[in-house]
């Protein structure tokens, strides 16, 4: 299957919203009541205050002219509010979420590897973000790219919610 990775379009962003929350709820990841599934599904201020970028199947036209949307992440620059760990020399992946049907067809991996590019492209020294540890499937794929744990930089934005660090340096 081919993945065409893009910025958002207005019609994206519903469809990104709604799988955000699928993966992030339908996983187990976050629950349902919780205030963070707002944000999840805001992919209007997401595509506003950083960069939203979709991966979509353009050979399925069913949702418009330019593909139906398989998934979705935000990326941000480090110091910018989007980004959590990130330092401004670095770029930040934020809510990385592949549709359920999607899932073993190289989404997540298509989107990280777009991230690392556009850090390139910016010309940042590297690359940090967070992941919760139950997120294995997602591990796999960071390892895959070429990141790694960094403990010494796991924090806690709750006492109940333990975030793992990743990071990999981007070569010039």
């Amino acid at each position: 299957m081919d993945i065409l990775i893009r910025a958002a379009t207005e019609a994206d962003l519903d469809p990104a919203g709604a799988i955000t929350v699928e993966a992030f709820v339908g996983d187990g990841h976050t629950s349902a009541a919780s205030p963070y599934v707002e944000q999840l599904a805001d992919t209007r201020r997401r595509a506003t205050e950083a960069e939203l970028l979709v991966a979509v199947d353009p050979a399925d036209l069913s949702a418009g002219p330019t593909g139906r949307v398989l998934g979705c992440v935000t990326f941000a620059v480090g110091g910018t509010p989007w980004a959590d760990i990130a330092t401004p020399e670095e770029g930040e992946i934020r809510m990385l979420a592949a549709a359920a049907s999607a899932r073993g067809r190289g989404v997540g991996e298509a989107l990280v590897r777009a991230c690392v590019e556009r850090s390139r492209a910016l010309g940042l020294s590297g690359m940090a973000f967070s992941t919760r540890p139950a997120m294995t499937a997602a591990h796999r794929i960071y390892e895959r790219v070429g990141f790694r744990r960094t403990p010494e930089r796991d924090w806690y934005p709750r006492p109940e919610i333990e975030l793992w660090v990743y990071a990999m340096p981007l070569l010039p």
